[in-house]
C-alpha cells in the first residue's frame, strides 16, 4: 500500500510543480477528528498529562521529556532517553505541527495523534508502564485528575481512550505559523532575504518539494525510501540503512527503508538530523539529502542558500502557561 517512486519519476514530477502551487502557508488551526472535537477542557487536561512524569514507571519521564515544547518540540539528542537511562535507536521527531502529519512516528505505525499518544507510555524503553490499566489506576487515585477528566469528558471518565484523546487535543494546538516564509507567500516580499529566496528556488529546482510539499513541508502522507541511492562511504559514517524503517513493523521486505516524510517546519531547531540522529548540522543534512535522494552534488553556496531558506521556516511558538499538576499529598508512586 506504500509506493516508492523511482528517482526519475520523482524528478519528473518535481519539475512540473510550479512555485505558485508548491508554496502554501501553514494553517493556524488543525482539524480534529469527529470523535474527538477540540475543547478547552480537553486541551487543559492534555497539557497536564503531556507534562506529567507520573505517566512513567519511574516517575521521571513525561511526553515533554523527549518532545520539549519550550524548544523545537524534541530533545536535540541523537537518541531519546527513557526510563532508567535507556535509549532507543531513533531520534525523537518534533511535536510542533505534528497535527499535520498523515501518520505518526518515524515509521508511520500510528494513523493518528490519539493512537500515537498511547504508544510511548507502555514502551519498556520510553515510559515503561506495564499496562494502560496501571496508568488508569494511577490516574484514578489522583483526586485532581478525577476533576479534570470530569470537566473534559464527564463523570467517571478516566480511561486510556480519554487520556490519549486529551493528549492529542493538546498536541493539535502546537502549531507554529507566521514564519518568514509564511509572511512571504502571504505577500510580504521583504520577509525573506535574497539568499533565502535563492534557497527557496533551489529547493524547487532540485525537486525537494516532491516529498517535502504542502503547508507543513511533509508531503501528502505517503512514505519515501531513504536512502534512495546506496553510498558505501556515507553509510559507513552514518549507518542510515541499519534501521529498516516501516519494515521493522510490517515485516515486509518491500517496506524496507521506507519512512514517513518529516516536516521541514522549524527544522533549524531540531538537530541532530535523520531517523537515527546521526547528522549534527543542517548544512551536512542538506548535502546528504541532495546526494542520497537526488544524486546531486551541491556547491557550498547552494547549501548555504538552502539552509538560509530552511531557517525561514521557523515559525512563532504559541505562548503557553505551564500546567500545575494535581498533587498526591503525603504519598508517592515510586
Amino acid at each position: 500500500m506504500f509506493k516508492i517512486r523511482s528517482l526519475v519519476t520523482a524528478l519528473a514530477l518535481a519539475s512540473s510543480v510550479s512555485v505558485a502551487s508548491a508554496w502554501d502557508g501553514l494553517p493556524t488551526q488543525a482539524e480534529a477528528p469527529a470523535d474527538n472535537p477540540t475543547t478547552a477542557a480537553k486541551v487543559e487536561l492534555g497539557q497536564m498529562l503531556y507534562h506529567d512524569p507520573r505517566l512513567s514507571s519511574t516517575g521521571t519521564v513525561s511526553c515533554a521529556s523527549c518532545h520539549n515544547t519550550m524548544l523545537g518540540g524534541e530533545d536535540n539528542r541523537p537518541n531519546s532517553m527513557g526510563v532508567n537511562g535507556q535509549t532507543g535507536g531513533r531520534s525523537a521527531p518534533t511535536v510542533w505541527n505534528a497535527a499535520f502529519n498523515k501518520v505518526q512516528f518515524w515509521d508511520g505505525r500510528a494513523a493518528s495523534l490519539e493512537e500515537q499518544a498511547a504508544g510511548p507510555v507502555t514502551n519498556p524503553i520510553e515510559m515503561g508502564m506495564k499496562s494502560w490499566d496501571d496508568v488508569v489506576a494511577r490516574l484514578k487515585s489522583i483526586e485532581g485528575y478525577q476533576q479534570s477528566f470530569e470537566q473534559a469528558f464527564g463523570k467517571d471518565s478516566i480511561s486510556k481512550d480519554n487520556a490519549t484523546k486529551a493528549i492529542a487535543a493538546y498536541e493539535r494546538t502546537l502549531i507554529t505559523p507566521n514564519s518568514p516564509y509564511d509572511r512571504y507567500v502571504a505577500g510580504d516580499k521583504s520577509a525573506l532575504s535574497e539568499q533565502q529566496i535563492r534557497g527557496m528556488e533551489k529547493v524547487a529546482e532540485l525537486g525537494c518539494t516532491h516529498c517535502h510539499s504542502g503547508p507543513a513541508f511533509n508531503g501528502p502522507g505517503t512514505f519515501q525510501k531513504f536512502p534512495v541511492i546506496a553510498d558505501g562511504y556515507w553509510e559507513a559514517q552514518y549507518h542510515f540503512s541499519k534501521d529498516k524503517g516501516l519494515a521493522e513493523v510490517s515485516k515486509k521486505q518491500a517496506d524496507e527503508h521506507l519512512w514517513k516524510v518529516p516536516t521541514l517546519r522549524n527544522v533549524a531547531l531540531t538537530a541532530p538530523y535523520f531517523h537515527n540522529g546521526s547528522v549534527k548540522s543542517l548544512d551536512k543534512a542538506v548535502t546528504l539529502m541532495a546526494k542520497l535522494q537526488l544524486d546531486k552534488e551541491l556547491t557550498k553556496e547552494e547549501v548555504a542558500d538552502i539552509v538560509a531558506f530552511l531557517n525561514g521556516l521557523t515559525g512563532e511558538f504559541p505562548k503557553q502557561k505551564m500546567p500545575v499538576l494535581p498533587g498526591t499529598p503525603g504519598t508517592t508512586f515510586n
